[in-house]
């Protein structure tokens, strides 16, 4: 049995990255939103383009209006008005002035602009009644904010909605990025049935399949729910193949501990795959079998995990190993690891100190410190109720069996 660190090292390094060659689409700016861009970014335009105003005012020649005061105000003819989106036509003379918006086109021999709240009009004149901070005051100049040709966005970042707009002013339509990754799901056991059929006694409702369809997609996979699979090994057998023979990775649930119908790894060696993971030093998620497949004709190495078929063990899982290898292997550059964060407890949290053990419940910021409430109820494996609106993990080290309220606790944010 491997220490979670051990299976964190194991795993990640079984990930492979996209390749340039083979993993690059194009999208379009609408359907950026959340995607891995591929590719570095830069523009041929500088960023503003133009000279233009900060302000709604005047445009004007610093030395006019530097020693104006309010009994002593600078007047300037108003020579041109200027819109947004219209080129000047004029250029400012010592003792005239051009109005002018936010965002218009700074007009030619003008420095500075005066805000409107600084001034008084009258017909065609306008009065300047106090001296602006600076020459150059609410101008924004053009490539202050990016000069074209430079890099403007680095490849491997997760695109917002920042970045989009980002990539909207750089006029970049089509946006490069990598292939999401296909995340094939099965749920393993004859008791299942889906949540839309009436239950049997000794039945049970498949949550896993729904479940792992969401965090995959939080993850930045695209899920390939393939539905449950009796226990029946030439059953199994069949399934695993086509998922694996359409997917990058493949989740199933259950079938991997030792109970007589637990036939995943007797399947994945037959299949080819090279099993790396049998279990690992944890609670919950203790029976987690982590296998590759070697390159097919797409030239893609497939990832198995056969994920514990507790609800609550399938997700601890997940979110520990799996969703960090989906993030590395959907090519984000930075950031894809599982966070940390110290955190103090609300409550006294307990183990038996036998495994490292996971505690679910609220991970919050308050006051800029990170704080634990633990769910209540029982912190049973089987009990998906007290799992909703959890925020994220409590991480009790192997050989403790007490850490008191008020302590620190190592937390991990999920979700």
């Amino acid at each position: 049995m491997l220490l979670v660190l051990e299976a964190e090292s194991i795993i990640f390094n079984l990930v492979r990255t996209p390749d340039a060659g083979r993993d690059v689409e194009s999208v379009g700016l609408l359907a950026a939103n959340g995607r891995i861009l591929a590719v570095p970014v830069s523009s041929d335009l500088d960023f503003p383009h133009w000279d233009n105003s900060a302000m709604d005012g005047y445009a004007v020649l610093y030395d006019d209006v530097a020693g104006c005061s309010p009994s002593e105000p600078a007047t300037l003819d108003i020579i041109e008005e200027i819109p947004a989106g219209v080129k000047p036509r004029r250029e400012i003379q010592p003792g005239q002035a051009a109005r002018i918006l936010t965002g218009s086109m700074m007009p030619a021999g003008a420095d500075t602009v005066v805000m409107q709240e600084e001034t008084r009009r009258e017909g065609s004149r306008v009065s300047v009644l106090a001296p602006p901070a600076g020459r150059g005051a609410f101008v924004r100049h053009r490539g202050a904010f990016y000069k074209a040709g430079t890099p403007l966005l680095p490849e491997g970042i997760a695109l917002g909605a920042p970045e989009i707009a980002v990539l909207a002013q750089a006029r970049l339509a089509q946006v490069p990025v990598w292939r999401r990754p296909m995340v094939a799901i099965l749920s393993t056991g004859s008791e299942l049935v889906t949540p839309d059929r009436p239950l049997q006694p000794g039945q049970i409702a498949d949550s896993n399949q729904y479940a792992l369809a969401a965090a995959v997609a939080n993850a930045g996979g695209v899920p390939l729910p393939l539905g449950i699979v009796e226990d029946d090994r030439q059953a199994l057998a069949g399934a695993i193949a086509r998922a694996v023979a359409g997917a990058d990775v493949v989740l199933s649930t259950g079938g991997v501990s030792v109970g007589d119908c637990d036939y995943v790894e007797e399947i994945l060696e037959k299949l080819g795959a090279e099993t790396h993971i049998r279990s690992v030093d944890m609670k919950p998620g203790k029976p987690l079998t982590v296998a590759r497949f070697p390159a097919r004709a797409s030239g893609r190495e497939v990832l198995y995990f056969g994920l514990p078929g507790n609800p609550v063990s399938t997700l601890v899982t997940f979110w520990r190993f799996v969703g960090p290898a989906l993030k590395k292997l959907a090519g984000l550059k930075d950031g894809w690891g599982p966070v940390f964060v110290r955190a103090r407890s609300r409550q006294e949290l307990r183990s038996d100190g036998k495994r490292e053990s996971y505690l679910w419940g609220k991970l919050e910021l308050v006051d800029g410190a990170w704080e634990f409430e633990k769910a209540g109820g029982s912190h049973s494996s089987g009990n998906l109720i007290n799992l909703a609106l959890c925020s994220g993990l409590a991480v009790v080290p192997v050989g403790e069996t007490l850490i008191p309220a008020g302590e620190l606790v190592l937390g991990m944010p999920v979700g």
